[in-house]
């Protein structure tokens, strides 16, 4: 085999409605919708070596330049899930060249840019794969990503992920997200997204051993009902462009999350005092001005401040002023919805 190479880059996404809960093989208890960022990607080149392979999957991670053996044993698991479409990868060693527009551990989702730009690299050299960038091939694509990481699977798409069997969306699957068919209003196609980091490094618990906690979680059947109520909430809000109900439902889904951790067992907490310093600033801010900024949270410390592109000077602003002292070296990364990944 000739050498062969192919780089993508792919975007992380921020969920609206939350996933929290899974069972196997990375299917999710519940609907999720996202929205996908812009300038917080991961590129990946995958290059397939000429040298043979001492097994089955035998190859070299770099993450900025550097090796990063530690990376492995995750990728190793992520490609023998899907081991039996990889037949053209066997034989042969190969390398993975990767970095984040990001810092890493920043509390940005690298592992949803991360596993998607991989996935899209493996489908796009997979012999008599669809076209790139076809219908066909990002459907694929997204059961790869999915089955590296759940909310990978949304990052395939531009502007608005949906992951998950919803009932009133017949093209939704729990194998594989889709592009959010629904009309959605002209407020949300340049969304802002500023991430306030609180925080960096390795979070206490992962999202892996969080998803587990659900299981048997007490309120989790009641949660899973309510997920799915507000994404059927959410979709009449898109088409609105009501702000005051959007604010209010991604707030609520987002300490929702929050709580599943707090009442687990075992139990724990991902805010830190300046989190909660900076919602109350957002809710301060926004009853003294009335502007529609609203704030989401990951399974993490960082704040995701939401608020539409035609009052982002003042968003900005209001960050500088109130906000800043609560972040880490006062650091703030501005992003956007986007377009989705891109083959480079």
């Amino acid at each position: 085999m000739n050498q062969k190479a192919t780089t993508w880059r792919s975007p992380s996404n921020i969920a609206l409605v939350k996933y929290w809960g899974k069972y196997e093989p990375q299917l999710p208890a519940n609907a999720s919708l996202s929205f996908t960022l812009s300038n917080s990607y991961t590129e990946t080149t995958l290059t397939i070596l000429e040298e043979e392979a001492d097994q089955e999957f035998d190859f070299e991670i770099y993450l900025s330049g550097q090796k990063a053996d530690d990376f492995k044993p995750k990728i190793e698991k992520f490609l023998a899930r899907i081991s039996a479409e990889l037949d053209f990868l066997k034989g042969h060693k190969f390398r993975i060249d990767t970095h984040n527009s990001f810092p890493h551990s920043s509390g940005i989702a690298s592992s949803a840019s991360g596993m998607s730009a991989l996935a899209l690299c493996l489908l796009d050299l997979k012999p008599g794969a669809p076209a790139a960038m076809s219908e066909a091939f990002l459907q694929e694509a997204s059961i790869w990503a999915r089955l590296g990481s759940g909310s990978a699977s949304r990052s395939v798409y531009p502007r608005l992920g949906l992951w998950g069997k919803l009932e009133s969306e017949s093209a939704s699957s729990d194998e594989y997200a889709i592009p959010y068919q629904g009309p959605v209003h002209e407020v949300f196609e340049d969304y802002r997204d500023t991430i306030l980091l609180v925080e960096k490094g390795q979070k206490a618990v992962s999202s892996t051993a969080g998803h587990g906690l659900m299981n048997g979680h007490p309120f989790a059947k009641n949660r899973f009902a309510q997920a799915h109520e507000n994404m059927d909430k959410l979709k009449t809000i898109l088409a609105s462009g009501d702000l005051e109900a959007f604010g209010q439902l991604v707030e609520h889904e987002a300490l929702t999350l929050h709580a599943m951790m707090m009442t687990s067992q075992p139990y724990f907490i991902l805010m830190k005092p300046n989190t909660l310093k900076i919602i109350e600033e957002i809710w301060a801010f926004r009853k003294e001005t009335g502007k529609p900024v609203h704030f989401t949270l990951d399974a993490g410390a960082n704040v995701h401040l939401l608020y539409p592109a035609a009052i982002e000077q003042e968003a900005l602003e209001f960050v500088k002023t109130k906000v800043s002292s609560y972040l880490k070296k006062g650091e703030y990364i501005c992003d956007q919805v986007g377009n989705g990944p891109v083959k480079l």
